[in-house]
């Protein structure tokens, strides 16, 4: 095959702006693996991306994440073949029936989830162990605490926390949505309009809080969050609003010891990525059968505009993914 097709963003705006179009097959470059892509997820950033019509590293294809079979092996690469089933993180590019991967952020599939399910792990499975085992240094026995406990990363977040272990809780919109938030593995799941949220996440861990929580709100529930704090709790911030300021009440954050942090997983230098690939291939062999990921709908590459839609709706449960 000489060509390939694509989704590129071709310019700021709406769903609209993505367009289907073809180019040139791609070569991968030393280090990098050529993936033949089954499925690609649909995160959050990608609807950012679109309606900033920004191009990151010139590349105008959004997508964080892939599943696929590998088609072609860079120079110096080893471990991987023609052939072999793979899921990845990629810089852009996804949305495509071949994309190019970093094969140190290349992950071997669960082999019990079909290549299309495994298009739904990578960027949530670097974003919780980036945050909870890396920034947060999530420890045996402690807990965490999950904002938005189904939604694509939310989802496999509690999961996995849960098949170490640590007891987890979760928020969510909807009664249906906490409902799904404790099939997934939350202890418990709250609704995030509760005017008494910290209150009720106080006492279901008996009085002690919560040691670790990972925010994708922006801080909407910054006073809540500081409140169900446990002494010496961490919390990490996935999403950074529209220039969000956080008013942070000093004395809390003194009194009880917490610490505020957050990162952006794409910008991350390639080498942390890597370092954060060596702990995933340590905790999927130790839990990653137990992983499910919940496909809420599946789009075909042609209809990315309607995935985005669906994604800005937010009323599913899972993961959205485009089928090349």
């Amino acid at each position: 095959m000489d060509r390939f097709r694509q989704v590129v963003i071709a310019g700021p705006g709406g769903p609209e702006t993505l367009v289907l179009t073809d180019r040139a097959m791609l070569r991968p470059d030393a280090g990098q693996l050529l993936i033949r892509v089954t499925a690609a997820g649909v995160n959050r950033h990608d609807v950012n991306q679109r309606q900033a019509g920004h191009h990151h590293d010139g590349n105008p294809v959004p997508g964080l994440e892939v599943a696929g079979t590998v088609a072609k092996v860079g120079e110096g690469v080893t471990g991987w073949a023609k052939g072999d089933p793979v899921m990845a993180l990629v810089q852009g590019g996804g949305y495509a029936e071949y994309a190019l991967a970093d094969a140190r952020v290349s992950l071997s599939p669960p082999a019990h989830l079909a290549l299309q399910e495994a298009a739904a792990l990578p960027e949530a499975l670097f974003t919780t162990a980036w945050n909870f085992f890396h920034l947060m240094r999530l420890q045996p026995g402690e807990t965490a605490l999950v904002h938005g406990g189904t939604s694509g990363v939310g989802h496999l977040a509690l999961q996995l926390l849960s098949a170490l272990g640590h007891t987890v809780y979760a928020t969510a919109g909807t009664p249906a949505k906490c409902a799904a938030a404790r099939d997934f593995g939350a202890a418990r799941a709250f609704d995030y309009h509760a005017p008494n949220l910290a209150q009720l996440v106080i006492e279901a861990t008996g009085g002690r809080g919560v040691d670790t929580l990972l925010d994708m709100s922006a801080g909407a529930h910054l006073e809540a969050d500081l409140a169900m704090m446990a002494p010496g709790g961490r919390i990490a911030h996935l999403a950074p609003g529209k220039g969000t300021v956080l008013p942070v009440p000093l004395r809390l954050l003194m009194e009880k010891r917490i610490a505020i942090t957050g990162s952006l997983l794409r910008p991350l230098a390639p080498a942390l990525k890597a370092q954060v690939a060596e702990t995933l291939r340590e905790l999927l062999a130790k839990v990653g059968r137990t992983l499910r990921p919940h496909i809420a709908a599946t789009y075909a590459l042609d209809n990315a505009a309607k995935a985005h839609r669906a994604m800005e709706r937010g009323a599913h449960v899972g993961k959205i993914l485009l089928i090349p």
